[in-house]
Parts: structure tokens; C-alpha cells; sequence
């Protein structure tokens, strides 16, 4: 394996569930031995949402790659060792037994989605158009309307409801909802 002096992402391959677990497995053997030279960054990808259910909102974080762990290294003999050899860690992706590294795009969008994602959580309510609605605040309270369409990135909900005789498509924050 020739060394490509290079800072690249390469994408490991680990047991189901041991994500964390190699990235602090690897992250002690590069403070052990020494590595902090040629291995800079290791990341489990996550994504933070909001997960609505029953007008609760609650943070979850899901795993974008689930058995996969990001690592920001210089390829050569001794790092790959390093890597290859952390307990949990099945192989690198790549062609054959040979690593390859993520390309800029990949690392951009990669990073842009965690990165920005993690400051404002993504939003899942659930509802969908048709589900049945009943206002628990403002003023709608207590009306009831079904669901006409969804707008998770602002958390907002538009549904129909009978005002004034007529009825009238509202536009409301989805944790005043709850599913009927």
C-alpha cells in the first residue's frame, strides 16, 4: 500500500450496533500509539429530528450509515494497520482490499447535512393529509378539521376548518394539533 500523503475521508465498515463503540475504541489507539499524525477525525454520522406523536415533540437522533464510521486520515501502511485492526471494525469500503476515499462532493454534502441538521433538528410529525385534527390552543381551539397538507422543514400544518359558515383552509403550528 504506497502512502498518499493525503488528507482524505474513507468510509469503515463496522459490526451492527458497534458504531460508537469503535469510534472510541480507534480514537484511544490513535492517543495510544501515537497517531495523531496521520489519523484526525473519526464521525458516526447522526442526524437530529423531532419526532411529533400524540402533540409530543421529542429529540431523537438517528444514524445516517448505520455499521459505518467516517474517518479523516493520511493513507499509509501504519494508519491503515491502525484502522483495519480496532476491535468491531469489519474492513474498509473500497475496491478489493484497497481503501477509497470519499470524493470532495461526497464529504461536502456529508458534512453540510450533519452539520447544518444538527443546529435545527428536521421536524416529523405525525400526521398526513386526510388524518383528522382538533386545535388544543388559540384561536381555533377546539375545532376540528382534517389535515390538508404537511410543511415539516417550519413545523407547520394546514387543515380545513368551519369558521364564519364556510370552510377555510388554516395554516397553524403543528404542537397546537392533536391527532383526532
Amino acid at each position: 500500500m504506497e502512502a498518499q500523503g493525503e488528507r482524505r475521508w474513507y468510509v469503515v465498515q463496522t459490526y451492527a450496533g458497534y458504531e460508537n463503540r469503535v469510534r472510541d475504541n480507534l480514537k484511544q489507539r490513535i492517543e495510544t500509539m501515537g497517531m495523531e499524525k496521520n489519523i484526525f477525525n473519526v464521525l458516526v454520522p447522526v442526524e437530529e429530528r423531532v419526532l411529533v406523536k400524540d402533540g409530543k415533540s421529542r429529540k431523537v437522533s438517528r444514524k445516517l450509515y448505520p455499521s459505518y464510521v467516517l474517518v479523516e486520515m493520511v493513507l499509509d501502511e501504519q494508519s491503515w494497520y491502525v484502522v483495519r485492526h480496532t476491535p468491531g471494525v469489519t474492513g474498509f469500503v473500497g475496491a478489493g482490499s484497497y481503501p477509497l476515499p470519499l470524493s470532495e462532493r461526497e464529504v461536502r454534502d456529508l458534512m453540510a447535512r450533519i452539520g447544518v441538521e444538527q443546529a435545527k433538528p428536521k421536524v416529523e410529525i405525525n400526521l398526513k393529509p386526510g388524518d383528522t385534527v382538533s386545535v388544543k390552543s388559540g384561536p381555533f381551539e377546539g375545532q376540528v378539521g382534517p389535515v390538508v397538507e404537511i410543511n415539516a422543514e417550519k413545523g407547520k400544518v394546514k387543515f380545513t376548518v368551519e369558521a364564519f359558515g364556510r370552510e377555510t383552509i388554516v395554516e397553524t403550528d403543528y404542537q397546537l394539533l392533536e391527532k383526532v
